[in-house]
């Protein structure tokens, strides 16, 4: 024991039968129950599940910041040996300044926006003691210390200034301030471009080596946690169902949760045309809602009599494995629930349903600088295929999309035609029929539903607006939307607030599709979803694409999804397409070298990482584009002779239906090119 009251020799983290319940109307509702796991001194411990299975609300307790109806009902929680629970106010603000740190999903909300970046990382140190110089000393080598280039201009930024993974880099850099024992990271990637989500990573993985910090991750990227983590906990409804490491659980699960997880992540050469997505049957119940049995048995393909009246303890296998399942052993034999050929390849048709040429978007900065968003976009949508829109934050994409519905209007000189008819560049210009043809669904879909309306009052809206529908033909059509989304009547009664995030966007997807639109934007539209709803939504985009002809623009950051349901795909850099193809001639190569960087980054489930290559610096700044090709300042293949510099390239035909913005020739587009100075691969 040391004078700090910690042990050192003791694990970093050991959670002993934690239950946790929250107080809701006078009742007591359980959220935790006798949850076990332990995390040794410079380890990794990964946290997965769906939505609403705990993860979040263990990391809370583990810092003792549960909201006031929460409360910590048995157990014990040492950190460094100390036991949480027995600290005083001052012990345990002392303890979370020196031991614990925790880095939130949502690094922008983490940060004052009134104040700028490097008061708030100052801060971090002033409260170990340091004076304000000092403070502000360490801050600049704390932002060094998480590949911060150039910190002294982004101290002086403030948070809306900056990139989310700069915002993700300056938040782990002030939760490392405190050399910690223990770092806790919720959701640390979700929402960031691939590219971004790999520095994260590095970084993460980097700082624990040199650190030697305990990390409890939590997420529900399963492939993220299989690159990160030495073990990983998997929970349902308030439970840990199983427990091991990563290469027992991801290889060799012994719990029929965990397989339907595993089987609900598209992998590599998964295609919609082959193979479905496997899905979990029914919704996550409240932890304390099965009174008897096991939690997962009204869901589970196994279970059986004993499943469904006594509670599985968790049963030891082999070394530091464990599921609490009694049906351990045939795990691996649960019943697919979805058929594994869905429909044939689509062929498309030879006219565009939707065309765009010359599309350009410019908005005008605070100071007046015109900032180029797109830059003479062209692009031909065709009925009955998707078409994927992938890129780092920054690139376009979402712009793209609010083109394309009219929310944005174009540059004078872009042209947008839908089913052949050039349409308004504001959707107020547009007819009701041009605005039934072509519908959004947006990322976030608590922004996109209005939270007063029921469900019933937010789709008959589409119907009576869009459709022109009344009467016993309105309530007939509902009735086959809200059917066609896999949701049933009794949801109908209910307000956004009370759905779960997938119900929301199937709602969501209903709207849009009760006009009968022709093409359907998706822009992000599971980029927020834990893998059992992400792979229930794409199968509905799938079946509705199979049963009614839907035409897709499918817009994610997450390159494993967009494999799995796209035909074609684009690829944008600073608002201009740098290459595009079909689906297997985009992931196959060759690749324009950026397309080769976004690829390297992407983690996947399957263990056949490629060598990653880093790409250097940010996106630059839209408003001042570099000369010749954007892309030379961050190329690892730029040609010696100055030409990507002086020249830019213009989008050639490389293959049959194969197009690249790249002075390279074809030959060396097709030969894995040189890593940059200190790109090493990574495993």
């Amino acid at each position: 024991m040391n004078a700090d009251g910690a042990d050192h020799a003791s694990p970093a983290l050991k959670v002993e039968r934690l239950s946790v319940a929250y107080r809701v109307r006078g009742v007591d509702r359980p959220a935790l129950r006798e949850v076990d796991f332990t995390i040794g001194q410079g380890e990794s411990f990964g946290l997965v599940g769906e939505s609403g299975c705990g993860k979040s609300t263990a990391a809370l307790a583990i810092n003792r910041y549960l909201p006031r109806n929460g409360r910590i009902v048995a157990g014990r929680i040492l950190v460094d040996g100390r036991d949480m629970l027995d600290l005083g106010s001052r012990d345990l603000r002392q303890l979370r300044r020196q031991s614990i740190s925790m880095v939130y999903q949502e690094p922008g909300k983490a940060l004052n926006p009134s104040l700028r970046v490097g008061r708030q990382v100052a801060e971090a140190f002033e409260l170990l003691g340091a004076s304000s110089s000092e403070a502000y000393d360490r801050a600049e080598s704390a932002l060094k210390k998480v590949h911060i280039a150039d910190p002294g201009r982004v101290m002086r930024a403030y948070p809306h200034q900056l990139s989310g993974g700069m915002l993700q880099r300056i938040v782990i850099a002030m939760a490392i301030s405190v050399d910690p024992a223990l770092l806790i990271l919720d959701e640390p990637t979700t929402a960031l471009d691939a590219t971004v989500e790999a520095e994260v990573l590095d970084l993460i993985a980097g700082l624990r080596e040199e650190l030697g910090t305990a990390t409890l991750l939590i997420s529900h990227n399963l492939a993220v946690v299989s690159k990160m983590c030495d073990r990983v906990g998997v929970m349902y409804a308030g439970e840990m169902v199983e427990q091991g490491s990563v290469d027992q659980v991801f290889d060799n699960p012994r719990h029929p949760y965990t397989v339907g997880l595993l089987r609900c992540v598209p992998r590599r050469g998964q295609r919609k045309d082959l193979h479905r997505l496997d899905t979990i049957p029914g919704f996550l119940p409240r932890a304390g809602d099965v009174d008897a049995g096991c939690v997962y048995a009204p869901r589970c393909g196994l279970s059986d009599a004993r499943c469904r009246t006594q509670m599985p303890p968790l049963l030891s296998l082999e070394a530091g494995h464990a599921s609490r399942c009694f049906n351990h052993a045939s795990a691996g034999e649960l019943p697919w629930t979805t058929a594994e050929l869905v429909t044939n390849a689509v062929t498309g048709s030879s006219e565009p349903v939707i065309s765009v040429r010359g599309a350009s978007k410019t908005y005008r900065g605070r100071h007046g600088e015109r900032i180029h968003a797109l830059v003479d976009v062209d692009l031909d949508v065709f009925a009955g295929e998707t078409l994927g829109i992938v890129g780092e934050s920054g690139c376009g994409k979402s712009t793209l999309a609010r083109l394309l519905v009219g929310l944005e209007p174009a540059d004078p000189g872009s042209v947008v035609e839908v089913a052949g008819r050039q349409v308004g560049a504001k959707a107020g210009d547009r007819t009701p029929e041009e605005k039934r043809l072509l519908q959004i669904v947006f990322q976030n879909p608590d922004s996109a539903l209005n939270r007063r309306h029921k469900v019933r009052h937010i789709i008959s809206r589409s119907l009576s607006k869009l459709a022109r529908l009344e009467g016993a033909e309105l309530d007939g059509r509902l009735a086959e939307v809200v059917g066609s989304v896999r949701m049933e009547d009794r949801h109908l009664s209910m307000r956004p607030s009370q759905l779960s995030g997938g119900l929301k966007q199937r709602v969501a997807i209903a709207r849009a599709f009760a006009g009968s639109p022709r093409v359907l934007v998706c822009d992000e539209p599971t980029s927020a979803l834990d893998v059992s709803v992400q792979a229930a939504i794409l199968n509905l985009l799938v079946d509705l694409q199979a049963k009614e002809g839907m035409t897709y623009v499918f817009i994610s950051h997450d390159l494993g999804v967009v494999r799995y349901v796209s035909d074609r795909i684009v690829v944008l850099y600073l608002g201009r397409v740098m290459e595009h193809g079909t689906a297997e001639d985009v992931f196959g190569g060759p690749h324009h070298p950026y397309t080769e960087a976004l690829l390297s980054a992407a983690s996947a489930m399957d263990g056949n990482d490629v060598d990653r290559i880093r790409l250097t610096g940010e996106i630059p700044n839209p408003a001042d584009p570099p000369s010749g090709c954007v892309f030379q300042t961050r190329c690892h293949r730029k040609l010696a002779d100055g030409t990507c510099e002086r020249v830019e390239p213009e989008l050639r035909e490389i293959l049959p239906g194969k197009f690249v913005r790249c002075h390279l020739p074809v030959e060396q587009l097709a030969t894995p090119g040189p890593r940059p100075e200190g790109a090493a691969a990574s495993g």
